[in-house]
């Protein structure tokens, strides 16, 4: 019994070792954190509009990609990638709807009105029941759903204009040809 004990520094540190190993590949990703929503069905949501918007919902999305957003006013990494997304919006790239996660809509209203508006349309998850149910880790995060309310995609953090031009339009525009 006592081998067995001086053999257990040595087994946990052989089972560190084979984890940094793995984890610290050379190529190997770290940001990426992985979801189970990849490829199945977007969680059906129906939501309170921000201000004068109609309610928010999953069904009335379906029949073309789009992209969601989930944000909030207290967000910082959200007011970085704002920028992006008022860009993109005032090019018409996206077909972009918010979810304002976990915030007060008159905070989240403020937000908007004092940054631009890069949303078609924005929804209230404000017991983040939603965000839960997409897999959210916290804001920002974007999905890109295709015409189907499938999840294709998911970027965790600020999008940036690397991404866009690389992951997020390619892909969108791939899923509006099919």
């Amino acid at each position: 019994m006592t081998r067995v004990l001086y053999l257990l520094p040595l087994l946990i540190f052989l089972a560190l070792a084979e984890y940094f190993f793995i984890e610290l590949q050379p190529g190997r990703d770290t940001q990426i954190l992985p979801s189970a929503m990849i490829d199945k069905p977007a969680p059906d949501f129906d939501l309170a509009g921000l201000g004068t918007d109609k309610p928010l919902a999953l069904d009335a999305l379906k029949g073309h990609p789009v992209i969601i957003n989930f944000f909030a006013s207290w967000c910082v990494p959200c007011r970085i990638e704002h920028p992006l997304l008022m860009r993109l919006a005032q090019q018409d790239h996206l077909p972009l709807y918010g979810i304002a996660y976990k915030d007060k809509p008159d905070a989240s209203a403020n937000l908007l009105s004092t940054y631009g508006d890069p949303y078609r349309q924005v929804g209230m998850d404000q017991n983040g029941r939603v965000g839960l149910d997409f897999g959210v880790y916290g804001v920002p995060e974007t999905y890109l759903l295709d015409s189907t309310g499938r999840i294709r995609k998911r970027f965790v953090g600020p999008l940036t204009a690397d991404t866009v031009d690389k992951e997020l339009l390619p892909l969108l525009k791939k899923l509006d040809q099919s």
